[in-house]
């Protein structure tokens, strides 16, 4: 939870920019966590005094030991608690006598273990409220601040991390510790690091808010696992991304719960779709592996970002380079088509037998001079956005000498980034040291580059692209739908009927097909005589979800013979179930032929609350999946992107000489839905499906449609104004 301190950033200081620590539970013994502490701040030279805490020693690695905190003679500005956890909850108040404003608790045994961890670290949150102090942790590794103002590092990682411009923040140690060890492997460099462990008092949006206001962080990297306050991170992310990127590995990608949810929209919504959607709104560049996240890390610290799509690659070998090709196209990035003045300044040094195309193969005889003329020439030609170099390595060529020709034309532009794949050799003249010291990102594989520029030029149009905002439609009656929903609790429902969904969306101006509920056959008829043909039949009935599973719906009935015989099919569908149904009523209504089917609908989810979907409609929603959700409320923007981000966008925009639906039409109906869905968090779940839409915007409309809200005595009936 975010607390009402990180409004104010500076609150973190004392964590990140201490002038002095204690370290509580210092301790002699090698291989201690307290020991190993202490000696990576003095190791990393902290510039400051550190003070170890230990009753049971005077001198603790040739620094004197005080036997507690209220001891030490000067200020301090962070204390280090190291101590078992029986002991934990005394130290953090002698912090708080002491006057200590930031706090990192190392010593495990908490909330993760739960019984009277869960409650000894509720005690430490009131104690924390009580003095006004901040806390990372309990649970986790520490803090990392490279700065040489400070060259803070108060971790029990066994590695130094070398100064950068990342800010990394891990939601669990052990891997913040391999993370590290790896970022030193790749000569990547970090500003801050922090291991937030349970995140009692200090979370993730408290880091990412302290560092969108640090000049030395350009890139934020996180590894989740779960998230304290979505909506309070969406917020800042949205922006943060428009000065520095925020890349996330986040764990925890499957729920089996979605199996009993009652609509299409809540069986699509995994525990994985929140957090997608809240990426998607907030322009998160979300990877799926910690590989990938340092592939990504490599080309934004290091390189500028790429205004266009448009690769070019310089190979000395064909197969890596049509490698390339196929990677670069498969992540939705474009060839760049060389220019004839570029052409013709390479046919003035390449060999004859050189491909002069995309890729360009300069072959295996391909030398220092011909890799830096013809990187120089292609980063020159304005159809050029970004280059992937790639080198396999043959016997006879210096690759330090290539690599070093590779930096020298890279740095005759700053505006285009340039990736290298060196592969085959790996050892200390690969030139892969050297170019990644030169601020080069240097790949195994040319996938690994082309899904790194990918995500570059994706992080360009997030930079560049307006921010939405949530409309508010003034012909809504949300005093009829809270009518309905009050009767609706009144009766101990969960379930609307299709008559009271129906008015529920009128109210907000969601147009349905006209319908009549028909206890007879005679009945049916008398509808055929006031409205035209075809019809639909629908059952309607409260142990009926999916009405097309049980037989329960008759489409396309032309006349009056067609009538009698699909009423009398649909009784007997019915009359077959096991066990049969009995308490049903049969619906029936004008018939809407043509259109695209499309799917609409929200449910909520108990961590990001509710998330809004649409996507291609009909029967097998399910199976298609083609969907996409948005965190609720939702934006013009959002409500555009939801569409256009489609596989099947192309159906609905129009194909082989077909009318395209109105789009806008549908976006408006969402935004209603948005609506809606804010003047009543009752609401659990809905779907409109199949949802047609037209050409002709007056044509579009919700043609079944399912509803249900929470219990009575778990939700407020309205939002109170908050759409």
């Amino acid at each position: 939870m975010v607390n009402k301190g990180s409004e104010d950033a500076s609150t973190l200081d004392p964590i990140f920019r201490p002038r002095s620590i204690a370290v509580i539970g210092a301790s002699r013994k090698k291989g201690s966590i307290g020991r190993n502490i202490l000696h990576n701040l003095i190791e990393f030279e902290f510039n400051g005094p550190v003070f170890p805490i230990n009753p049971q020693a005077n001198v603790i690695h040739s620094i004197k030991c005080y036997p507690s905190l209220q001891d030490v003679p000067d200020e301090v500005d962070l204390a280090i608690i190291v101590v078992p956890k029986s002991l934990a909850n005394k130290a953090v108040e002698d912090c708080g006598k002491k006057g200590v404003k930031g706090i990192i608790m190392i010593t495990a045994g908490f909330k993760e273990v739960g019984g009277d961890g869960l409650e000894r670290e509720r005690e430490i949150g009131k104690i924390l409220k009580k003095y006004q102090m901040r806390m990372v942790g309990p649970n986790c590794m520490g803090v990392i601040n490279t700065h040489p103002d400070f060259n803070l590092d108060a971790t029990f990682a066994p590695s130094f991390p070398a100064v950068g411009n990342i800010g990394f923040l891990s939601q669990s140690g052990a891997l913040g510790a391999a993370i590290l060890e790896h970022a030193n492997e790749l000569n990547l460099g970090i500003s801050q690091f922090v291991s937030v462990g349970n995140k009692l008092d200090i979370s993730g949006n408290d880091i990412v808010h302290y560092w969108a206001q640090d000049e030395q962080t350009k890139v934020i990297l996180l590894y989740l696992e779960s998230f304290g306050n979505p909506r309070v991170f969406t917020q800042l992310a949205r922006e943060i991304v428009k000065k520095k990127p925020i890349i996330c590995v986040k764990s925890g990608r499957t729920r089996a719960g979605a199996k009993a949810a009652s609509s299409h929209t809540g069986a699509l919504a995994g525990m994985d779709v929140g957090t997608h959607a809240l990426f998607e709104q907030c322009g998160v560049l979300r990877v799926n592996t910690v590989e990938e996240l340092f592939d990504l890390a490599q080309a934004f610290s290091r390189q500028p970002i790429p205004k266009g799509k448009r690769v070019a690659i310089l190979t000395n070998a064909g197969g890596p380079g049509i490698m390339a090709t196929d990677a670069t196209v498969s992540v939705g990035l474009e060839m760049a088509k060389f220019s004839k003045d570029t052409v013709s300044k390479l046919r003035e040094f390449l060999s004859t037998e050189a491909s002069f195309s995309n890729p360009l193969d300069m072959i295996a005889s391909a030398n220092e001079e011909g890799y830096f003329k013809s990187l120089k020439i292609l980063l020159a030609d304005e159809g050029v956005d970004a280059a992937i170099v790639i080198f396999v390595h043959p016997v006879y060529i210096d690759a330090i000498g290539i690599a070093s020709s590779i930096i020298k034309a890279s740095k005759t532009q700053k505006k285009k980034p340039v990736l290298c794949v060196f592969m085959g050799r790996k050892n200390e003249a690969s030139g892969i040291e050297e170019l990644q010291k030169a601020g080069l990102p240097t790949y195994l594989y040319p996938e690994s580059a082309a899904i790194a520029i990918a995500a570059m030029e994706k992080y360009h149009k997030i930079k560049t692209r307006k921010k939405g905002k949530v409309v508010t439609f003034k012909d809504v009656s949300p005093e009829t739908a809270e009518k309905i929903f009050k009767k609706v609790q009144r009766d101990g429902r969960e379930m609307l009927t299709d008559l009271e969904v129906n008015r529920v969306l009128a109210a907000y101006n969601i147009p349905m097909p006209p319908f009549t509920l028909v206890k007879s056959l005679e009945d049916a008829v008398r509808f055929t005589e006031q409205k035209n043909y075809p019809v639909v039949l629908k059952v309607i009935s409260p142990d009926v979800v999916h009405k097309s599973d049980v037989g329960g719906v008759i489409v396309d009935l032309r006349d009056e013979a067609e009538l009698v015989r699909g009423y009398m099919k649909l009784r007997e569908n019915l009359a077959k179930l096991d066990p049969p149904l009995e308490d049903y009523e049969i619906l029936i209504q004008e018939m809407v032929k043509g259109g695209k089917e499309l799917i609409l609908g929200m449910t909520y989810d108990p961590s990001f609350g509710p998330l809004i979907m649409c996507g291609l409609g009909g029967i097998y929603v399910e199976i298609l999946k083609d969907v996409n959700f948005r965190i609720h409320p939702i934006t013009d923007l959002d409500a555009k992107e939801m569409l256009e981000n489609l596989k099947g966008i192309k159906l609905l925009k129009g194909v082989r000489g077909e009318k395209g639906v109105d789009l806008k039409a549908v976006m408006e109906t969402l935004q209603r839905l948005s609506q809606l869905i804010g003047d009543f968090p009752v609401i659990k779940e809905m779907d409109m499906n199949p949802f047609m839409a037209f050409a002709d915007r007056k044509k579009c409309m919700a043609l079944d449609a399912r509803m249900s809200i929470q219990p009575a005595e778990i939700e407020e009936l309205t939002g109170k104004g908050t759409s």
